[in-house]
């Protein structure tokens, strides 16, 4: 991507809630919206290989 790194990391560097979709911070423990445990990290795209 195009962006500079500070861009990059507000986009990227957040959890994704399995059941509702909304981005929390990377340091959450459960969804800020529905309060559900199962987060998982926003999947980035690996640049080469």
């Amino acid at each position: 991507m195009a962006r500079f790194p500070e861009a990059e990391a507000r986009l990227l560097h957040v959890k994704i809630c399995m059941k509702c979709n909304a981005r929390n911070a990377m340091r959450a423990t459960s969804c800020r919206k529905c309060n559900y445990k199962g987060l998982r990290p926003k999947n980035v795209e690996r640049k080469g290989a």
